[in-house]
Parts: C-alpha cells; sequence; structure tokens
C-alpha cells in the first residue's frame, strides 16, 4: 500500500497513541475517496462510527491535525532554494443539522459561512510542497467602516494576513538554506505588515511580495510623483514581457506584452488614532499592458516587495512568483469541488474544523501528483505509488503483462488522469488536478480488485 498518510502523520502527537494510528488510517481512507461521504469512504458503519468519534476527541483540533504534515511540508521546503508562500482568504458555507424536527424525520438545517486563511508552500516551478499554517473563523457581526478603521490590527480580520506573514517568519527561521517568499494579493497590502519586517532578524525575516491596493503617499517634495503609482508611471521602462493570459469567465484567452517599471519608495506611515508609525522604504515594480485590444481591460499589476530590484531580471522574477498566487485559486477549487468539503454532514464546528483540516491534506496531496508529473516525469513512480497501484493501473487500462520494471512518474501520471475522464488529445495540455482526484479514487477501487482476485 501507499505510505503517503503515515509520511504525513509520522510526527503526529495527539498523548494517545491509539489517536494518532487513527489519524493515519482516517487520512488514508478519505484521502482515497475524497469526493465521497465520510461513511462511504470509511466503507462501514464500525469505521464511520469511529472517525466521528475522533473528530468528537478533546485532544483532536484544526492546529493539531495539521501539525505533523506541516513538519512534513517544511522537510520538503528545505529541499529548495525559493519556496514561495502564498496565503489568501476563502469562505465556505457549512450546512448544520439540528436533528429531529417535531414528529417526523425532516431535519432543521442551518447554513453557517466559515472562513478559512490558509499558507501554503510551491516552488517557482508551482508544485505545491505542502500547508504550512491556517486560520479559521467566523466573522462576527459586521461592524461600520469608521468603527472599524480606528480597531487595533489584532482586532481586524486584517491581522489574519500578518498571522500569515508571521507563519513566514517561521518557517524562514527553520529552512536558513531556503530563500522564503511570502505572497499576497491585494488585501494584504497593510501598512502594519511593512512594519512587522522590522521586527525579524535577517535570519529569519521572510521575504514578500504584495499587490498594492491602495495609492499610497510617498515621502518626497515633488508634487508629480506624490503617489505611487504616479511615481511607477514617471520611471524609466527597464524592458517588457510576454505571455499568454488564461481564459476566465467571459475573458478570453489572449497574448499580453507588458512594460516593466520599478522603483524604491519611501510611504508615509498612514494616520491611525492612537498610534504613531514610521515611514517605511521598500520597493516597487509596476507591470503594465500599455496597448490592450480594443474593449479589453489591460494587465496591469504593481507589485510592493521587500526584494532588491537593481535588474531588469530581478523585476521579472518579481512579477513571475507573483503570478504563481494563482496555484492558491487551484487549492481552494480542489479543496471545494474535489474534496466536497461544503456538503460536510457534520453538526458541530468541533467536528467541522478538523475534519478540514484533514482535507487540506488530502488537497495537498492531488496538487502534488497533478505537478509532480510535469516536474520529475522522468523518475520512478514508485517515489509516489505503491507497487499494486501503478500494476492495476497498467493491467486495466493496457491489457498487457506487466512489465519487469516499474514505469516513470511521467507515464503514470496521464495513465491516472485517463481513468478521471482526461483525453490527452494534442492540444489538451497537461492534465489538471480534476482528472487527477477522479483517477486516484478509481485507481484504489481497481487495487482493491487485484487484491481479491490474488486473495480468492
Amino acid at each position: 500500500m501507499s505510505h503517503w498518510a503515515s509520511d504525513e502523520t509520522k510526527t503526529a502527537n495527539f498523548g494517545d497513541e491509539r489517536l494518532n494510528k487513527r489519524m493515519e488510517v482516517l487520512l488514508e481512507q478519505l484521502g482515497n475517496k475524497p469526493t465521497q461521504s465520510i461513511p462511504i469512504a470509511c466503507g462501514g458503519w464500525a469505521e464511520t462510527l469511529a472517525a466521528y468519534r475522533f473528530f468528537d476527541n478533546d485532544k483532536v483540533t484544526f492546529e493539531q491535525v495539521l501539525e505533523s504534515h506541516v513538519h512534513s511540508s517544511i522537510e520538503r521546503i528545505s529541499c529548495y532554494p525559493v519556496v514561495l508562500l502564498i496565503q489568501d482568504t476563502t469562505d465556505l458555507i457549512h450546512t448544520v443539522t439540528k436533528g429531529l424536527k417535531g414528529i417526523g424525520n425532516l431535519k432543521e438545517i442551518e447554513k453557517k459561512e466559515v472562513f478559512l486563511h490558509p499558507t501554503i508552500a510551491i516552488t517557482p516551478d508551482r508544485l505545491c510542497l505542502g500547508v504550512v499554517g491556517a486560520d479559521i473563523w467566523k466573522r462576527e457581526e459586521k461592524s461600520p467602516r469608521k468603527e472599524r478603521r480606528n480597531k487595533p490590527i489584532n482586532e481586524k480580520e486584517s491581522h489574519h494576513w500578518l498571522n500569515g506573514y508571521q507563519i513566514a517568519c517561521e518557517v524562514s527561521g527553520s529552512v536558513s538554506e531556503t530563500l522564503i517568499v511570502n505572497i499576497a494579493d491585494r488585501e494584504g497590502d497593510i501598512y502594519e505588515w511593512f512594519l512587522e519586517t522590522q521586527e525579524y532578524s535577517p535570519n529569519t525575516r521572510s521575504q514578500w511580495i504584495i499587490r498594492a491596493a491602495q495609492n499610497r503617499c510617498l515621502e518626497t517634495s515633488d508634487k508629480e510623483t506624490r503617489k505611487i503609482w504616479n511615481k511607477l508611471e514617471k520611471q524609466p521602462v527597464l524592458g517588457t514581457i510576454k505571455f499568454n493570459l488564461p481564459a476566465s469567465g467571459n475573458r478570453k484567452a489572449r497574448k499580453v506584452e507588458q512594460t516593466v517599471r520599478s522603483a524604491s519608495i519611501i510611504i508615509k506611515a498612514p494616520y491611525r488614532a492612537g498610534y504613531k508609525f514610521d515611514n517605511v522604504k521598500i520597493n516597487v515594480v509596476l507591470a503594465k499592458e500599455e496597448n490592450p485590444p480594443v474593449g479589453e481591460k489591460p494587465i496591469e499589476w504593481l507589485l510592493l516587495t521587500s526584494m532588491k530590484i537593481d535588474t531588469f531580471e530581478q523585476a521579472v522574477n518579481i512579477i513571475k512568483w507573483y503570478t504563481c498566487r494563482w496555484e492558491i485559486e487551484i487549492f481552494f477549487r480542489t479543496l471545494k469541488s474535489g474534496c466536497q468539503v461544503e456538503k460536510l454532514q457534520l453538526e458541530t464546528s468541533d467536528r467541522l474544523e478538523p475534519c478540514l483540516a484533514f482535507y487540506m491534506i488530502i488537497t495537498w496531496r492531488i496538487l502534488f501528483i497533478t505537478m509532480f508529473g510535469r516536474t520529475y516525469p522522468e523518475l520512478d513512480c514508485e517515489l509516489l505509488f505503491a507497487v499494486e497501484e501503478w500494476q492495476a493501473i497498467h493491467l486495466v487500462l493496457n491489457q498487457t503483462p506487466l512489465p519487469t520494471t516499474s514505469p516513470s512518474i511521467g507515464e503514470i501520471i496521464p495513465m491516472i488522469a485517463r481513468l478521471g475522464g482526461y483525453l490527452g488529445r494534442k492540444n489538451d495540455g497537461p492534465p489538471g488536478p480534476k482528472s487527477i482526484w477522479i483517477g486516484l479514487q478509481r485507481m484504489r477501487d481497481f487495487v482493491l480488485i487485484l487484491y481479491a482476485m490474488k486473495n480468492a
């Protein structure tokens, strides 16, 4: 059998060896059938009851479930010279069933909104190495904007972004040979984040790239460049970059050419009631589409960063690393559609939160397998799959005698994707997460059939 579940739970410590072992068993059960309900994935009433008891145990928390996976993720991170830690927030609709209503068998249903803010580790080649931390919460009743503005950062939802950066600094301190770069979209444009950088020593400080949301004021005597965008638009063009923009929603795929500019700037500290902040010096890159097609909105990114930008190549690197932020959107889509977490029928948040942690680990594995086949196609597939897994796939798809040597990762991943509906036509591109998560489930069913035949 595959050892992935034991690898991700090897440092699990719930203070009870039975709970440690149950986590490994349950992770493999849910991982084998991520789109199915917990009873179907567990395969029987006794195993389902054991799963619910596990989630009900006071020792089993969201953080405790993730802890051993985080350790394994940091081990993987240490093998790479550069790793991007991407953070973002998504909302989940949790359906709560409240039991019998009246004499009949109808159940009262309540829907609750849950917010999840994970930080995931990605290589610049977009190989997902794991989840390194996450916040989960329910939103309090929203207060008026003016009242929120005067609250300290630790009383705002914005503090989850600072928590993400603190996690990045903790990881950076654990992997001294790896450059850690924390990446956030516009919601991360928080002045306290810029100040937070100074709280860490150079040995533990994570670098960061944040897409600007605010046209902040600069410390300058030049009235024409007293805002960030004005300043950058007056900088000389360092060069141009070209890329293919994928289709999204109503937007068609098209080619994009952007000019690249950069500058070092000093941002004026904003006013906060009861606080006095220092100005901060940061670097900025502006990537701007100067001549978009008629009727199309220009593609433009203003990226704030703690990293040096002395050359065009360094500026391009900042842009390339920022575009890897899209991987966390794929993570959320896989968590919701591939693992069906919004359909979990769990009565309490105490059950839901550790269960979500399980599915975050499973989501990582799906994305890891998807990209590992593209990154290391020549490696032996037994690095990821057990002998009986690749043999079952070969027998079902090829219907020929088994080869004497195991196939490569590059051979086996498309075969798994074929089980999930991937056609592999000339212009299809490599398989994506959806065909992988469906293919992995079918692979496990074929493995069980293979076992049954051998033991008949």
